[in-house]
């Protein structure tokens, strides 16, 4: 049964490292949308007459590569495809402008562990000789030279840990996002309530308001919060492109930073609203950072008992952490975020091009959770970010969302695994307070991860290396590895007043491997002190 959600005259070329899945996938793709199947490999194999492994042996990679360029320019010259290349095909950037120029391109990925299992399972990998660490470094190599091409597709596909069949449904998905803005990742995300998309691509903050429609909200009223700074940045092209749509936008301005996140400024926000004149159908959005986020989110979850929220963040760290999960929320004299709501989005916006005006010190704030995403679900993202760097921006953003959204959606409301996202954040948010936030968000998580191993290293449930590795990568992305002028004990008190706490037991987050994060209680008063004396002097 043909399945009509992409032109039947453009191609669909799936591409991607080897190990990917490119030929079980494209396969059953085509089969579900009723397309031909053509499997360039096979192709090539055809032509020479001989499996690929006897190619390389006895003509050479260059015969190969030749035919597969002219194998590339005579498929787009068909319509209506599903084709399968080869995992280098795509590298040469003639190929990959021919190919794009009849249809969309999509990049499978996958974990090194996995494409390392799945290739094992076919000893005769002409690119990968060798026992299995052999093949292991090679394959990081073979990545490394290659990430600029990979990178350079916008839709990516990872098929870790998913069966062929939740894949192909994560495709039907990517070419829905395709016909709705070209170069936009779609990542869905389930709630309780019923679920909501993460749309991440360049430019899409002037493509709100169809965004908007096409998830069902109303042309009407909408009320923009942010502050004055953000808001003279990106306030007009949303609202120009809310206006194109049909909606009414009225910006509602909140003072700036951590210090004004307060019922007080609830109650003002509130004035502005009614002010307004918004009714419950009528979406609230959070134009900025964290803070906005997160004092939006309270605010829709209250005004009227419950307008829709939609995130659009401006920062990188609200972009990978506050703006995915619905926690929302204000602080008290007495500690961050203790009066808040499970409120969630209606829809998130996430566009990269808004860290052209975003200053230095806050990109690298955002990259600690960037790192804790890394740690608490994705080594190789870790791995990445320790060696050479992202592929692109764009994918890093989307590897750190999908380890929250994997999170999330397994512990909506914060009652089991999901605790596991504060890794770093019992020490840094009490660092935060006691320096009356002149130490950043993203400051004191890097901080905080460092104590947070080191503690981990002192109970024997994690390697000195792994502390190490932390530490190294946290000061080569420019983040504080310690912070002078604040009082231990006064940091230690505060953590007493954490709301992740159970009864009076101060809970913290360790790591004991990358990918494998635990949570312990208090390990008690000397065990803390010395960890923090690790990061305070």
């Amino acid at each position: 049964m043909s399945v009509t959600i992409f032109p039947a005259e453009k191609n669909i070329i799936i591409t991607g490292f080897m190990g990917t899945g490119k030929t079980t996938i494209g396969r059953l793709l085509a089969e579900r949308l009723g397309r031909r199947f053509v499997d360039m490999d096979t192709q090539i194999e055809a032509h020479f007459g001989k499996p690929i492994p006897r190619i390389f042996a006895e003509d050479g990679e260059p015969a190969f590569r030749v035919l597969e360029a002219q194998l590339c320019a005579q498929l787009s010259q068909e319509q209506g495809l599903v084709l399968s290349t080869g995992g280098g095909a795509l590298v040469n950037a003639g190929n990959r402008q021919v190919l794009s120029q009849t249809g969309v391109l999509i990049c499978l990925t996958a974990t090194v562990d996995t494409i390392l299992d799945r290739v094992d399972q076919n000893a005769d990998r002409p690119l990968l000789p060798g026992d299995r660490e052999e093949r292991s470094r090679r394959i990081r190599q073979l990545l490394h030279e290659r990430r600029h091409a990979y990178s350079a597709i916008a839709q990516q596909v990872n098929t870790s840990g998913r069966t062929p069949a939740q894949i192909v449904e994560d495709l039907l998905v990517t070419l829905q996002a395709e016909q709705e803005a070209t170069g936009m990742t779609r990542i869905p995300v389930r709630e309780p309530g019923g679920s909501y998309d993460i749309c991440l691509g360049a430019g899409l903050l002037a493509q709100a308001g169809k965004l908007f429609t096409s998830r069902g909200l109303r042309p009407g009223p909408v009320a923009v919060i942010s502050n004055q700074a953000i808001a003279g940045h990106y306030y007009s092209p949303l609202q120009i492109g809310l206006e194109a749509a049909g909606f009414t936008p009225t910006l509602c301005l909140v003072p700036e930073g951590e210090q004004h996140k307060t019922l007080a400024t609830i109650a003002n926000l509130y004035d502005q609203l009614i002010a307004a004149g918004l009714d419950r159908r009528n979406p609230l959005v959070a134009l900025g950072g964290g803070v906005i986020g997160d004092m939006t989110g309270f605010a829709a979850a209250t005004y009227l008992r419950g307008v829709p929220f939609v995130q659009i963040p401006t920062s990188l760290l609200s972009m990978v952490d506050a703006s995915v999960g619905g926690k929302t929320g204000v602080d008290l004299p007495q500690g961050k975020n203790l009066i808040g709501a499970f409120k969630q989005p209606h829809l998130v916006i996430i566009d990269p091009d808004v860290f052209a005006t975003l200053p230095s010190a806050e990109f690298r704030s955002g990259l600690a959770e960037v790192i804790k995403h890394g740690i608490i679900g994705d080594p190789d993202l870790f791995v990445q970010l320790e060696e050479h760097g992202p592929t692109s921006i764009t994918h890093m953003l989307a590897d750190a969302v999908r380890v929250k959204v994997r999170v999330v959606e397994e512990d909506p409301f914060e009652e089991g695994r999901r605790a596991l996202l504060n890794l770093g954040h019992t020490f840094g948010h009490a660092i935060e307070l006691v320096s009356h936030f002149k130490v950043r968000h993203g400051e004191g998580v890097a901080l905080g991860l460092i104590a947070s191993a080191n503690m981990a290293v002192e109970l024997d449930r994690c390697s000195p290396e792994l502390a190490a590795r932390i530490c190294k990568l946290v000061d080569r992305v420019g983040l504080p590895t310690q912070w002078s002028g604040l009082d231990p004990e006064a940091v230690h008190a505060a953590m007493a007043r954490d709301k992740k706490r159970s009864g009076k037991t101060v809970r913290f987050i360790i790591p004991q491997a990358l990918g494998d994060v635990t949570i312990i209680d208090d390990p008690g008063h000397e065990v803390v002190r010395r960890a923090l004396d690790t990061i305070l002097i």
